[in-house]
């Protein structure tokens, strides 16, 4: 009778408690949220998901661990309160994983010894003469080096024979493809940022070595569409394809075509400079001491999400392109891929997670600012919208690609007019688009009508689909834009 190959396995997160809980968060919600792991890491246990009863029982942890088919440890600077014994909790975690032999993990997190405590450092010099550990200064390295561990254990196990575009080798491609002045910018722009400290040597090897771009010596793909001379040369999947029409279809006359290539960051600039020289422009607040800065009529901070999150999380398997699409009351951008299992067209409208469907290139774009690493992205977008008065961005997966449209201030006053509004509504809009919502109060206040009469003009509002009711419900209601112009039939690209 054959044996059964063990697909799922389990996960024992142990650091001391009253220190690295963020990392803990965010290792589990990596492993549960990415597209390859969830399929095998299933059970991931952390200390904060017992129910409060158990949390002071230690032989609970240790029962804990024994059962896991994995313990990965993050070891920080504390080394935790002793027992009768004379050890923390964790030191006692990591012995009994190694005492009934499971597989083992560590990461030292903040590798810097700098007051560390003298236990700590005699616990990683243990564990160092045991098993191979990995050092991380932050999240972004310590879920790369996680995703690239959990990825050797399955490979050792015959479970993962499919290797991602990203870290895959570049067909053709050697270092002498990879730009090192591209790399120099990319280090400066990240140290800049503070979000980078660099020791290394500034050489290409050197470099993609520390970022896991060099597979058996070759550039990966992710290494030359970031860093390439001419990704192009090498990958159709370097290029982003921007058109402008001059309705609200796709369909001719093209007021403007191009087909962006370069590596991601040049991809990224280019495309977000096509969109903004399309929409006009108006003058935004100032800051104090500041000249008030000029903005397109969607805020540049929304453009730029869309776009960067369309590069980091496509799916790069796919044979489609992104595509940005100006429209005279949008614009889309068309992502290949799907959203993760997990997460949900609601769930982008509040907080969540990071989920990088593509970390090796989601990483850079991290370190030089491209993008946060703390799943703020799309309600950053709806909250930048609102403080300009236009309609929240939709998110929406269309077959094979996943459409992020941009509303323009559609409520022009020749589209008012063509609704045939009155004045105390036309001002009411005005009003809403000033201060986010409007009552019952306000509007009579702004336009001197009975209450009545106000329940009437906003109810007529609501059902031209230009406002939707927000908050409390009767006379304590308010009104905000719609998130959408009504009467909009979404386009396909072909």
């Amino acid at each position: 009778m054959s044996k059964t190959t063990k697909t799922e396995f389990s996960v024992f997160i142990s650091s001391v408690m009253s220190e690295l809980k963020s990392e803990r968060r965010a290792v589990k919600d990596y492993i549960t949220n990415d597209t390859i792991l969830h399929q095998f890491f299933k059970d991931i246990f952390l200390f904060e998901d017992l129910p409060a009863r158990k949390k002071n029982a230690q032989a609970t942890y240790l029962s804990e661990v024994a059962d896991r088919d994995i313990y990965l440890g993050l070891f920080g600077k504390k080394y935790g309160p002793k027992d009768s014994g004379g050890l923390s909790p964790t030191h006692r975690e990591f012995e009994k994983a190694i005492d009934t032999d499971r597989e083992v993990l560590i990461y030292i997190v903040d590798s810097s010894s700098d007051s560390r405590e003298p236990d700590m450092s005699e616990l990683i010099k243990q564990a160092e003469e045991i098993v191979t550990r990995k050092r991380v200064n932050d999240i972004p390295a310590l879920l790369r080096e996680v995703y690239a561990s959990l990825a050797d254990f399955l490979r050792d196990r015959g479970l993962l024979n499919i290797t991602s575009f990203e870290s895959s080798p570049c067909t053709g491609a050697t270092l002498k493809d990879v730009a090192l002045s591209h790399i120099r910018e990319f280090l400066n722009v990240a140290e800049s940022k503070g979000r980078l400290n660099y020791k290394g040597p500034i050489t290409v090897n050197a470099v993609l070595k520390n970022f896991r771009l060099l597979i058996e010596k070759k550039p990966s793909n992710a290494a030359i569409i970031l860093f390439g001379k001419s990704p192009a040369t090498f990958t159709d999947k370097s290029q982003i394809h921007c058109l402008q029409f001059s309705g609200t279809t796709k369909q001719k006359p093209i007021l403007a075509q191009n087909v962006f290539e370069g590596t991601v960051f040049e991809m990224i600039d280019s495309s977000l400079e096509f969109v903004t020289r399309k929409l006009p422009s108006h003058v935004g607040i100032a800051s104090s001491g500041a000249a008030a800065p000029v903005q397109p009529e969607i805020p540049y901070s929304v453009i730029r999400e869309a776009i960067v999150n369309a590069v980091a999380h496509r799916d790069y398997s796919s044979t489609g392109f992104i595509q940005v699409i100006v429209f005279s009351d949008r614009v889309e951008i068309w992502n290949p891929g799907k959203l993760p299992a997990d997460l949900t067209e609601a769930e982008l409208r509040e907080p969540h997670g990071p989920i990088p469907r593509n970390p090796l290139i989601a990483e850079p774009l991290f370190r030089t600012g491209y993008a946060e690493r703390a799943g703020t992205g799309t309600t950053d977008m709806i909250a930048d919208c609102r403080k300009v008065g236009i309609p929240e961005p939709d998110f929406k997966q269309r077959g094979p690609h996943f459409v992020v449209t941009l509303w323009r201030d559609w409520l022009t006053e020749e589209f008012l007019n063509s609704l045939h509004l009155n004045d105390s509504q036309q001002k009411a809009i005005i009003f809403i688009k000033h201060k986010g919502s409007i009552s019952n109060a306000e509007y009579r206040n702004l336009s001197g009508v009975t209450d009545r009469t106000a329940l009437r003009h906003l109810k007529d509002l609501e059902n031209k689909g230009l406002v939707e009711k927000a908050g409390s419900k009767g006379r304590t209601t308010n009104y905000q834009l719609s998130r959408r112009k009504p009467d909009i039939n979404p386009t396909n690209p072909t």
